[in-house]
């Protein structure tokens, strides 16, 4: 018979191994699933006020989690959006900010692209031991110096794992459709070289009949001057979906150019693949979705099945593929272990109309703006769906400011990463999630067109205005329009911008939608909150380098006081043949993806 002594020490025992079992459940790291579309209006979606468009697995995450509904992007075009999510900070910060007319990266084989010494949520997260991944889109640049150094490339910047675009999905990637890329250049130099040709032609013949004394030398000139002319425009810019469409699964070019139909399945199962060889340890996936930028998909399963045409049927296409994914998680019983979030990377594309198909951007509901328009609200203000079953409240809605660069801190406090750091922009989002607190730390934030700031938000202590100040806005076209529709997206200098002096002011609770300046007859605050606003400007300036906070681009055009080279000059975005990825021998590259079975 045993003693007391010995089942009080046995008990201990069962206790303490109990305890240490519970203990290594709790103390694992949660996996994290991140979703974000492409150009998305935050008025597209069910639960953010859209009652013609279904999309009920979008709606179920934000029943069962937590919906932001001031989720601001950095800015209102792909590559600095993308920019400062992957960073934590404005894009100026990573040399990702445009000072002119080309606002994103335009090439696969440009050499612009976030740089080296940056350090994504990613990286972060590898470093504490996560497997990570990025499914389809990157934008975010290859190559350096050569085809093969991908300095650029998702496997640089913390991603073990990458499958998809390493550009964008673009009209070029389509027979039919309209050329996205300096069309007008395009069209400019296709001339010249026609015009070439029939001034060659011309001299040749009044050569061979004797009209005028034509000398040898000047017709082989022409010639080779026309032959140049046609290889700066053929090259790049008829060659596009072959140059720029295009499929990786880490850095090897799988599909050039890539069968667009095909595209958004084969993402949703790489994806699903991902999760499922990863359940036994902490993983980071960022699935990001090819859809809703155009050219717009066609697939059969879904081609006219919405209300709002080919657009309509994309949306409830993405929808399908949310509530795929959060099967699989589900499934696998990871959901009370797993943070997903849903976001757009910026507003919908107003001006991206079609007489055939209608409009084929998205629409950003009740606010001004959208996608290239600076910081109207419209092209800024995207979906913000949390869900983590067991951590988060479901059916929770904040209506704080927040950013898509909150995710980097936020993502760093999960993982442990106490590890020092650059200066951030955003801030940890889980006291906010969980209720902990009811106020965002952002008391300012700053709205960027190009590396120009363009205007700020204040968020004053003790108060539920948000009030917004525009230092400028974008020019619309034709007047009177509520977009550029003459250019198709707005540009952020010269005499595409008007300043305003006063600055012009909004309070964002009153008055969402930024119809009804505020003047000093109607905000009894209007000189404090246009002071406020001027001294956090130049606090923020005071953070920049020299070059990037006074705009000089001409003193040192590609690199500031310490070292963060701008990325978006001409000379980093035009097309360089030696940094194009190829599958076969450079130029003739081409290879098909074996897509059986999927």
């Amino acid at each position: 018979m045993r003693s007391p002594l010995s089942a009080l020490l046995l008990l201990s025992l069962l206790q303490l191994a109990g305890s240490d079992v519970t203990g290594e459940e709790v103390g694992r790291k949660p996996n994290i699933v991140l979703m974000m579309v492409d150009d998305l209006g935050i008025g597209d979606i069910g639960c953010y006020g859209n009652d013609t468009i279904r999309t009920p697995n979008i709606d179920r995450l934000a029943s069962e989690g937590v919906k932001l509904t001031q989720h601001i992007a950095a800015a209102p075009l792909c590559t600095p959006s993308r920019a400062a999510f992957m960073t934590g900070r404005y894009a100026l910060r990573s040399g990702m900010g445009s000072t002119g007319r080309v606002q994103v990266l335009l090439f696969v084989a440009g050499s612009g692209g976030l740089p080296p010494s940056e350090t994504t949520f990613a990286k972060r997260l590898q470093q504490q031991g996560y497997t990570t991944g990025l499914v389809g889109k990157w934008h975010l640049g290859v190559n350096c110096e050569d085809r093969g150094d991908h300095c650029h490339h998702p496997n640089q910047h913390g991603f073990s794992y990458f499958y998809g675009l390493p550009f964008t999905l673009f009209n070029d990637c389509l027979p039919g459709e309209d050329s996205d890329v300096l069309a007008d250049l395009q069209h400019t130099l296709r001339n010249l070289t026609m015009l070439l040709g029939v001034g060659l032609f011309t001299l040749v013949c009044v050569r061979v009949c004797g009209l005028l004394d034509v000398g040898l030398w000047l017709l082989v000139a022409l010639f080779f001057l026309a032959i140049l002319a046609t290889g700066v425009w053929y090259m790049p810019f008829k060659l596009l979906s072959t140059w720029n469409c295009i499929i990786m699964r880490n850095q090897e070019v799988i599909e050039q150019p890539m069968t667009v139909e095909t595209l958004p399945r084969r993402l949703l199962v790489e994806a699903q693949n991902f999760i499922k060889r990863n359940v036994d340890h902490p993983f980071l996936l960022l699935f990001s979705l090819a859809h809703m930028h155009t050219p717009l998909f066609q697939n059969p399963a879904f081609a006219g099945k919405s209300r709002h045409g080919r657009y309509g049927d994309n949306l409830e296409e993405v929808d399908w593929m949310i509530g795929e994914m959060t099967e699989t998680v589900d499934s696998l019983g990871l959901a009370n272990n797993t943070l997903m979030y849903f976001t757009s990377d910026h507003g919908g594309h107003l001006e991206d109309t079609d007489p055939r198909i209608g409009q084929k951007g998205g629409w950003n509901g009740i606010y001004k703006g959208g996608k290239a328009m600076g910081g109207w609200e419209g092209g800024i203000r995207v979906p913000g769906i949390f869900r983590w079953p067991g951590r988060l409240a479901a059916g929770r809605v904040v209506d704080e400011p927040t950013s898509l660069m909150d995710l980097y801190p936020t993502l760093k406090h999960l993982a442990k990463d106490t590890q020092p750091d650059r200066q951030l922009d955003g801030y940890n989002l889980m006291p906010l999630l969980e209720g902990k607190v009811e106020r965002s730390e952002h008391e300012f934030m700053f709205h960027y067109c190009g590396i120009y700031l363009n205007a700020l938000r204040w968020h004053p202590h003790g108060s539920d205005s948000i009030f917004k100040v525009h230092f400028f806005t974008p020019n619309f076209s034709p007047p009177g329009a509520g977009g550029c529709y003459d250019t198709k997206v707005c540009l952020c200098h010269g005499e595409h911008v008007t300043h305003h002096n006063p600055p012009l002011l909004y309070d964002l609770l009153r008055d969402p939608s930024e119809s009804r300046p505020l003047t000093p007859d109607t905000e009894p605050r209007y000189a404090e909150i246009l002071e406020q606003a001027a001294k956090a400007a130049e606090r923020h300036r005071s953070t920049l380098t020299k070059v990037q906070a006074s705009d000089d681009t001409h003193s040192h055009p590609n690199a500031d006081a310490h070292g963060v080279q701008s990325q978006m000059t001409w000379d980093k975005i035009l097309w360089k043949p030696w940094l194009q990825p190829c599958c076969g021998t450079f130029p003739f590259c081409g290879c098909k993806e074996d897509t059986t079975g999927i």
